[in-house]
């Protein structure tokens, strides 16, 4: 009697070592079947000190984008805690070249430089567990435990901080030295420099979606995203109702709908694989994998 079954095209050994992303990517592909439209992800670890947006990740990004037909209409599922606008920027012109319509998943957070890529989308997929941030980009910076990012904004606060307490007479606290060291007006002018180009970015992404042409409308989120005044913390919370009165299209599904309920799932898999591995982020589409 003869036996036939389908089998992996992997060997057997290695398709039971690496079967938790065959899982996922079968998932990928059932969803993709269900929604009619290309899902991509890029999802770093909030809880690692490396998990910000760097130029390391415009490769891993453009080999998921590369599996895209031209003028796919696309999901990015995103989660990230912001990092370089100017690399943020890369990845958006990489998706764009072979998208016809996209929309960004926020299952958590998309913050700083992550907010900026959401706005790159025609509109953005939020539920009551989804979160937004202000635009101020993070920058490195010298600290006694080597550079780290740190947001610019809060940076540029410390200094001006520093300088109204010195101003006064008083002695500089010695608290402040690890802080200075290292900073010159280079990071300074770079600090505010990057501040800009996150708003001139915000400008140019909001023109292209969801503003199509109305610059004036544009501008006015951008300002306000940027807003210190009315944004103060880095961490703020922008939720879906919060980014509708900005005036963002946002698809606000409930957390009982069953499509949110579908990218809760997917989402879920790589909370706890990346727990579990100490990943620092994946890059992963139904064909393509890359963690780092």
């Amino acid at each position: 009697m003869s036996f036939k079954m389908p089998m992996p095209n992997q060997t057997p050994l290695y398709h039971a070592i690496h079967r938790d992303r065959y899982e996922r990517q079968e998932f990928i592909r059932e969803m993709e079947k269900a929604t009619g439209r290309r899902i991509l992800v890029y999802i770093a670890n909030l809880s690692h000190p490396e998990s910000a947006i760097l130029r390391e990740d415009i490769a891993p990004f453009c080999e998921i984008v590369a599996s895209l037909d031209e003028n796919s209409d696309v999901d990015l599922l995103l989660e990230s805690p912001g990092g370089d606008p100017n690399a943020a920027e890369t990845l958006v012109h990489t998706l764009l070249s072979r998208t016809r319509h996209l929309r960004v998943v926020v299952p958590q957070a998309a913050k700083s430089a992550a907010t900026l890529i959401s706005l790159a989308a025609d509109e953005i997929m939020m539920s009551d567990t989804s979160e937004l941030g202000p635009i101020d980009p993070q920058v490195s910076i010298p600290t006694t435990f080597g550079y780290q990012y740190r947001p610019a904004q809060a940076f540029l606060n410390g200094l001006e901080l520093i300088k109204r307490e010195h101003a006064g007479g008083q002695p500089l606290n010695p608290a402040y030295l690890p802080f200075l060291q290292g900073v010159d007006a280079a990071l300074i002018d770079f600090c505010h420099k990057s501040i800009e180009h996150s708003k001139r970015l915000a400008v140019k992404w909001l023109s292209r979606s969801m503003f199509k042409n109305d610059v004036r409308a544009a501008r006015k989120v951008a300002e306000q995203l940027s807003n210190i005044e009315k944004y103060p913390n880095h961490g703020t919370v922008i939720d879906h109702q919060e980014a509708t009165r900005l005036g963002l299209k946002i698809h606000y599904r409930s957390f009982a709908d069953p499509l949110w309920q579908a990218y809760w799932r997917l989402y879920t898999k790589y909370l706890v694989m990346m727990r579990e591995k100490a990943g620092i982020k994946i890059f992963e589409s139904s064909t393509s994998s890359i963690m780092i």
